[in-house]
């Protein structure tokens, strides 16, 4: 799978964390209804493997389903076995080296020059800056002289205007979570989940 073209072609990642596992699954099946191809779904949910196995039951095995939050060899199996066709890291950890011996493509997290460089030695298909709001585009802005052919991710605080930003200075994609799927995943409105994501959807597709 080539997640890093998957990225630079859709440029949004939706991100998945609940409290309540059915609300998650729904969540998943809406975004995906509403046009966003790909989904992570973070570890910390309640019952994550249930929520990936059911949405991927329920969506197909074409459907790009990421597990977030991989930090250990065990979170990797986890994520394989419950179905991932992805995963995605807060930073450089065996999660990533156990992710690469099963053949998932992993989204690494980093955040410092060191910690770009760490991730990028460990093959990750994408470099998934986080958090992204403690320096913001500019920040991401300086990363890119030393980094130009890094393929950036910014996760953290984004909204549909900072998506627009990062992407204007270099981001392949962002990830977002709450403002994106706001009360959603804990069994909110799922009318506002679609509402949300086409404006989301709207943000990326500007030509920048």
């Amino acid at each position: 799978m080539d997640l890093r073209g998957l990225l630079e072609q859709h440029r949004l990642v939706a991100i998945v964390r609940g409290r309540d596992a059915d609300a998650a699954t729904r969540s998943v099946i809406a975004l995906v209804e509403a046009g966003v191809p790909l989904v992570e779904v973070s570890l910390t949910t309640m019952g994550a493997e249930t929520v990936i196995e059911r949405a991927r039951a329920e969506l197909g095995p074409e459907v790009t389903l990421g597990a977030g939050t991989v930090c250990t060899a065990v979170d990797a199996m986890r994520a394989a076995e419950a179905g991932a066709s992805f995963v995605v890291t807060p930073g450089y950890g065996p999660g990533v080296e156990e992710a690469t011996r099963l053949g998932l493509p992993a989204l690494v997290g980093a955040l410092s020059p060191t910690e770009v460089i760490a991730a990028t030695g460990a093959a990750a298909a994408a470099v998934k800056l986080f958090p992204a709001s403690v320096g913001g585009p500019t920040y991401l802005k300086a990363l890119r002289d030393p980094f130009p052919d890094v393929p950036f991710v910014p996760v953290g605080g984004v909204d549909a205007e900072l998506a627009r930003e990062y992407l204007s200075v270099g981001a392949i994609a962002v990830g977002v979570g709450s403002p994106l799927l706001g009360d959603a995943p804990h069994g909110g409105d799922l009318a506002g989940l679609a509402e949300r994501a086409a404006r989301f959807l709207d943000a990326v597709a500007v030509v920048v």
